[in-house]
């Protein structure tokens, strides 16, 4: 009976989210009354709620996620201070005598501004307000703009240091630690956020380049979709200040905040403070540094850190409850019953994963499918940092499919008028195909997610 209330509870609160009640309460308010019809019915004892105010507690004091707030502060400011704006006029700037140079530039700004804010959702409202429509006056093919800035907006799911991954590594160490434990190795090899940010760091850099190769595929097949400017010569002058002065200053904070994570010299949250601080040095450079900016960029980090840490509350009470009432023994005979075993079990992970980011936030389903299954696999032998990895660049994925993924609408939303649906969802399939091709490449060579934690941190 638990087990079938625990599965029952599962798809209820899919349910609610897709009625559109607040993510945090749905989840800890749903749990709560499938608790009380679980405890009538005998299959749970309440007196296992007791141990959510230390778990809560954990949370507050675990050092790793204070960079969470402190990498979102960084990626606000450099927004709000303009200088992801300028970043992105530079780079068009320089590659604009190219067939497909501006939706070069898109890729690479995506590329660092992913490096340095990790939200999708800035990222790619950025990028459509400021890039379609100059890609749109220099003639591109709608469906190959709106497709570009779509897939470079996303690569703040992969490319360190994603929030997410922050998440995924910090609980992917305690499930690593709990599932060694309980087979017997009593002094696992530690996994670490920074054993997952090293680890998407080469695969993040593969997904840029198939983008880019795609670019210039596009620019020799098909040359009146991406056509080049026409750059004078006082501009060409003026560039290479431009370039010194605008692109230099951020990617070598970028390099100094990722360096020292992969070079093992900091810490993420020690490194997050440092990109913090750069932020506001840069912003103040600039001039753009002022109390109104300051003050809406605390706000705007507060609130999207309260709104993050809030889910998780709320997801620790469903993975406590699900639990109790016997859901993860149903979840795990259910993937050691798959044909095909660890693989059977990973794809299904993996679909059930790209099916629920259709109508959920990234967060909330890592909070949610994470803490179920991750035990389950990591039993099975699935190596953690690949599936930490997997599992971002399958929810990017996700996030670009039509006719739901995330990104066609946050782009929808700041499309000129003249941009129909259709174009977007026609413009991002090809992306997803090379999306899909990634994939691909990590399942064949999984040695391309696992090597570099390797040499970086011996594991």
């Amino acid at each position: 009976m638990g087990e079938l209330l625990s599965l029952l509870m599962f798809f209820s609160i899919i349910g609610v989210l897709m009625m559109g009640f607040p993510v945090a309460f749905s989840l800890a308010g749903t749990s709560l009354i499938f608790a009380t019809i679980g405890y009538y019915l005998g299959v749970f004892n309440p007196s296992n709620l007791a141990s959510l105010a230390p778990r809560y507690m954990g949370v507050m004091l675990n050092d790793v996620l204070v960079a969470v707030p402190l990498f979102i502060f960084m990626g606000m400011m450099l927004e709000r201070s303009g200088i992801a704006e300028q970043l992105l006029i530079t780079m068009g700037r320089l590659f604009r005598t190219m067939r497909g140079g501006l939706g070069l530039s898109v890729i690479v700004v995506g590329a660092l501004l992913a490096a340095s804010t990790g939200i999708v959702g800035a990222t790619v409202v950025t990028m459509g307000l400021l890039s379609l429509p100059a890609m749109l006056r220099a003639g591109y093919d709608p469906r190959l703009a709106t497709g570009v800035i779509c897939a470079s907006g996303t690569l703040g799911q992969i490319i360190p240091p994603s929030t997410v991954l922050i998440f995924m590594g910090d609980m992917l160490a305690g499930v690593n630690q709990q599932v060694q434990m309980s087979m017997g190795n009593f002094a696992p090899t530690p996994v670490s956020v920074g054993d997952l940010f090293a680890g998407a760091f080469i695969p993040g850099l593969i997904l840029v380049a198939v983008y880019i190769l795609y670019m210039l595929y596009m620019a020799w097949r098909n040359p009146a979709s991406c056509p080049a400017l026409v750059v004078t010569d006082e501009e060409k002058a003026a560039l290479l200040k431009d370039v010194f002065v605008t692109l230099l200053p951020p990617l070598l904070l970028i390099i100094a905040v990722l360096g020292s994570i992969l070079g093992g010299v900091a810490t993420p949250t020690e490194s997050a403070s440092v990109g913090a601080v750069g932020a506001i040095l840069l912003a103040a450079i600039r001039g753009r540094l002022n109390y109104t900016n300051l003050r809406q960029v605390m706000v705007a980090t507060a609130n999207t850190t309260t709104m993050i840490f809030i889910i998780l509350i709320g997801a620790s009470v469903f993975s406590l409850v699900f639990r109790m009432m016997g859901g993860e023994e149903l979840v795990s005979d259910f993937l050691n019953s798959l044909p095909g075993g660890m693989v059977g079990a990973i794809i299904f992970v993996m679909f059930l994963m790209f099916i629920l980011g259709f109508i959920l936030d990234t967060f909330e389903i890592i909070f949610l499918v994470i803490p179920i299954t991750a035990p389950i696999l990591l039993t099975m032998g699935v190596d953690p940092i690949w599936l930490g990895v997997m599992v971002a660049v399958n929810l990017q994925t996700s996030f670009l499919t039509p006719p739901f993924g995330f990104a066609l609408f946050y782009l929808r939303g700041v499309a000129p008028d003249g941009v129909t649906t259709r174009q977007i969802y026609e413009g991002a399939m090809p992306f997803v195909g090379l999306q899909l091709l990634v994939i691909g490449l990590l399942v064949a060579f999984p040695n391309l997610v696992t090597w570099l934690p390797g040499v970086i941190y011996g594991r």
